[in-house]
């Protein structure tokens, strides 16, 4: 059975891509290099360990909605869960280098969004936990079919930059908001009532009316 090991070596953003995503390069390494390694159908969970870095005040206040009061934050403070990805890794003997493509999401209703967008610097914590399938050649040659088990793991930094680089170039000075196609309606109906040409125009008079409400 092979003894395999993984590393992240680095990751970018890939410029051409369809849709936001985050390419994470990929080593991984057999322990016994004249194992001949067909293919691996490699399956990975990743997570943010979140208690692996510093918060400034500004990101803890934007965080507030994700882990409650700064001062339960060692109760609260856990493990994110981010995603699960797939890739095939294609034959190699001794190690091989493969392209880990991670999607991305700007929707603000996704924990994971929020934590990155609350980043102004510094790095991401990630986890990588591997599991799949292995299929090598056995002693005799024959073609054997092996599991990865879950111990199998991978740590990398990701530069905040690197998030906020691609949503920036996806969607320039803009966020995405989801809500329910009933409130959509009034808020339509709303804009079309005051005659503004714009939903920054409408929730900026929105805004401002509530701020006149509270106003003593």
């Amino acid at each position: 059975m092979p003894e395999l090991n993984f590393e992240i070596v680095q990751a970018e953003v890939p410029t051409y891509a369809a849709t936001p995503m985050l390419l994470f390069q990929l080593r991984v390494s057999n322990e016994d290099a004249e194992e001949t390694i067909h293919s691996i159908a490699l399956r990975c969970q990743i997570q943010i360990a979140v208690t692996q870095r510093h918060y400034s005040p500004r990101a803890q206040a934007r965080l507030l909605e994700v882990f409650g009061e700064p001062q339960r934050w060692g109760e609260t403070l856990r493990s994110l869960h981010w995603m699960h990805v797939g890739v095939v890794v294609p034959q190699f003997r001794d190690s091989t280098l493969v392209d880990l493509p991670v999607p991305c999401t700007y929707d603000f209703d996704v924990v994971g969004t929020k934590y990155f967008d609350a980043l102004e610097d510094g790095e991401i914590p990630l986890s990588f936990l591997f599991s799949g399938t292995i299929f090598y050649s056995g002693e005799q040659g024959q073609l054997q079919i092996g599991q990865i088990p879950w111990s199998k793991e991978a740590f990398y930094r990701l530069p905040v930059s690197h998030w906020h680089d691609m949503m920036n170039h996806y969607y320039p000075n803009s966020a995405w908001i989801r809500m329910h196609k009933d409130v959509f309606d009034l808020l339509y109906a709303y804009k079309m009532g005051h005659k503004l040409l714009t939903w920054d125009d409408t929730l900026q008079r929105l805004l401002y009316t509530a701020s006149k409400e509270v106003e003593p």
